[in-house]
């Protein structure tokens, strides 16, 4: 068999196969959860036999926090996500916050990144964090922030999450 990679509708759409009957789909799990649809939805408009996952591939986390960024940017004038450079899902996040109405959107590794002058005009600020962000440098921008701004903070709540992971039995009592 081949592998092909389609990042783009257009990838979707410029796709060919010579026997569709074998084609087979997975995504990958911090992909932006609308683009994903948009591709998956072109593919399966031209391959309707396509084989798909048995369940949602892309990452809970990943659908929860892009749903939370779209609720937060519709209100932010700058939304910024905390996060890697080489975080895919970072980088997710800042995309579909400027694609959901965020003024500006910025990617930084912590408070120390921030560009303050970013902040002129702005009476609401957005703020999330990757995946893999530990929560103190949430806090330490939130920190930041109040010691130059009067800051009030509310947090959005798009969804609840309940996945527990269970140590495996192996390693249980070591």
């Amino acid at each position: 068999g081949a592998m092909t990679l389609i990042e783009t509708v257009a990838d979707a759409e410029a796709f060919t196969t010579s026997d569709p009957s074998t084609l087979a789909y997975v995504t990958q799990t911090t992909l932006s959860v609308d683009d994903t649809k948009d591709i998956v939805a072109t593919l399966r408009r031209r391959f309707p036999q396509m084989a798909e996952p048995r369940k949602d591939d892309i990452c809970y986390a990943t659908t929860n926090r892009q749903e939370a960024v779209k609720a937060i940017a519709q209100d932010a004038e700058l939304v910024l996500v905390i996060g890697a450079a080489n975080s895919s899902n970072s980088v997710r996040l800042k995309e579909v916050a400027e694609r959901s109405g965020a003024n500006a959107a910025y990617l930084i590794a912590s408070a120390d990144n921030i560009d303050w002058k970013w902040f002129d005009g702005v009476k609401t600020l957005g703020l999330t964090a990757g995946a893999s962000a530990p929560e103190t440098l949430v806090q330490g921008v939130i920190a930041a922030c109040r010691a130059r701004f009067q800051v009030s903070v509310e947090e959005v709540v798009t969804a609840q999450e309940d996945v527990v992971f269970r140590i495996p039995r192996i390693l249980e009592g070591v």
